[in-house]
């Protein structure tokens, strides 16, 4: 099956039914006739932008990220970034020149992934692991200033 076709599968299977992990979106997808690895389908949930928010029982399960969008003033990264933060940080802390960013559990890669899409000077690079994102910066200064920005984003 083409990365495409196995997208939109993905995109309907997370529409359409609670699915909680990797191993379960596997078997789904092997259920559907399309046999993919580990590490092919956390790269499409990479790619897909598909996160893990807490159902109405506090369960975690996957969702497509449904980012707002914004046309015409290049500002739809950004946005969709507030928009990850705001359902997703839990706490940002700051230790000299990283800037430590704690996620709800299995976020971290996807907001990691829209951290590198927009183009912030403070940032030097990324580090991203389950529900912990790492940006390190050059200098202390452009570390408060990533802590700040994320701050002030958190919805408490």
């Amino acid at each position: 099956m083409r990365k495409a076709d196995r997208h939109l599968l993905i995109k309907q299977i997370i529409s359409t039914q609670t699915v909680r992990t990797q191993e379960e979106l596997l078997n789904i997808l092997e259920s559907h006739g399309v046999s993919a690895t580990q590490a092919t389908i956390s790269r499409d949930i990479r790619d897909l932008k598909i996160i893990k928010v807490p159902d109405e029982n506090g369960v975690a399960r996957f969702e497509i990220f449904q980012g707002d969008r914004f046309d015409g003033d290049g500002r739809e990264e950004e946005r969709r970034l507030i928009h990850m933060i705001e359902d997703v940080v839990i706490k940002v802390e700051r230790v000299q020149f990283l800037t430590i960013i704690v996620t709800i559990p299995d976020n971290a890669q996807v907001l990691c992934a829209l951290i590198d899409d927009i183009e912030v000077p403070e940032k030097v690079t990324t580090i991203a692991g389950f529900d912990t994102v790492i940006v390190i910066s050059r200098t202390e200064e452009d570390a408060v200033k990533i802590e700040e920005y994320f701050n002030s984003h958190i919805i408490a």
